[in-house]
């Protein structure tokens, strides 16, 4: 997922001089042994919660987490070539990636969040109801108006205006996009046959729009549009988005609640899932978890027993204290059985072969 900001340019200046900074800052660091600052890189969906996470942190530790919101993909590869002592991303690593890195990584879950289905009806003030047939119909360029029967039917005592669809999408690569993708494979056989699921995909209709600004630009100037952004984005900047039948054949409303709730299922052992089509009652279909990466055996490049110890303690206080801090910020805390399994996960992380929590 990628968090917008009023001034991407901005951003993307920060984030090319943050890379720099990484690089040329790490292997001072690492010489040093420091354990006073840890370094991080990946997610942008991540960022803000980060921010504050690591701000309260610091001021109760002393301990300095300097983080980099380059992209999933970005914090990936900074942790395969070793230049950060975490990474985060919005999607699990992949084979490819996995294959790269070589070792054993953790995922260690942070905190989750939601994709929206957004849409521009002028007069429509209700929340819309769409089925996952629906939403993979709009996008296979299938269904064409908003009064076609199948949304109509669904959506009695609501005055669905005769506009024509257009179809909005990520013309970049990014998480969002890769859990919106992963979650038509799931509930539509053609979707995963002939699109599949990806950062990145061919398309079958619509128009790309850069980030989740260029998405809700091109649905906000035009009637009858309708896109995919995260929750966050769609809560500040108010827009309207659907309700989404989920598994259970409950119409849900995107929440931090029913976001939450899509956790509440029996996770891998491993933490590497999709929360998309979740067989949570109350849980919002179209969701998922944004992971801190770290490599499981921590005695690598240098680093201390008390490098690895600092990091540990700043990722276990992550997934317990600095829970408060999520709600405040739109996103959704780890559910009961999400943090059962984050611990394990953390707690299998070795230096030396010996475990560094107790």
């Amino acid at each position: 997922m990628i968090f917008s900001f009023r001034n991407s340019k901005k951003l993307v200046f920060l984030s090319l001089i943050g890379l720099v900074s990484i690089l040329g800052y790490q292997n001072k660091l690492m010489a040093q042994n420091d354990t006073k600052t840890l370094l991080g890189a990946g997610s942008t969906f991540i960022y803000p919660l980060f921010s504050k996470m690591f701000s309260e942190y610091n001021q109760k530790t002393g301990i300095q987490v300097n983080y980099q919101s380059i992209g999933s993909g970005g914090g990936i590869l900074q942790l395969t070539n070793k230049t950060v002592d975490f990474g985060a991303t919005d999607g699990p690593m992949n084979e490819e990636q996995a294959k790269k890195i070589g070792v054993p990584a953790l995922h260690i879950p942070i905190a989750s969040g939601a994709v929206v289905i957004t849409y521009n009806l002028p007069g429509v003030k209700a929340h819309l109801g769409l089925t996952p047939d629906i939403i993979a119909g709009i996008y296979l360029g299938k269904i064409k108006q908003w009064n076609d029967p199948q949304i109509v039917s669904i959506n009695k005592g609501i005055s669905i205006p005769a506009f024509p669809i257009l179809v909005t999408h990520r013309s970049d690569g990014s998480g969002t996009t890769n859990i919106f993708t992963n979650y038509l494979s799931k509930v539509n056989p053609e979707w995963s046959s002939k699109v599949g699921s990806g950062g990145a995909v061919n398309w079958p209709a619509g128009l790309g729009g850069k980030g989740n600004e260029g998405v809700a630009g091109l649905v906000k100037q035009t009637p009858g549009a309708i896109g995919y952004v995260e929750l966050i984005y769609a809560l500040q900047n108010k827009m309207d988005y659907a309700l989404v039948k989920n598994k259970k054949g409950k119409f849900i409303l995107p929440s931090l609640t029913s976001v939450t709730a899509a956790g509440n299922i029996s996770l891998p052992a491993d933490a590497k899932i999709f929360l998309t089509d979740t067989e949570a009652t109350d849980g919002y279909p179209i969701c998922g978890f944004t992971w801190a990466l770290i490599y499981k055996e921590q005695n690598y490049g240098g680093r201390t027993a008390d490098r690895a110890a600092t990091l540990l303690k700043l990722l276990w206080w992550n997934i317990h204290e600095g829970q408060l801090y999520t709600t405040p910020l739109n996103y959704a805390p780890l559910s009961k059985q999400a943090l059962q399994v984050a611990e394990k996960v953390l707690k299998s992380a070795t230096y030396n072969g010996k475990p560094i929590l107790k």
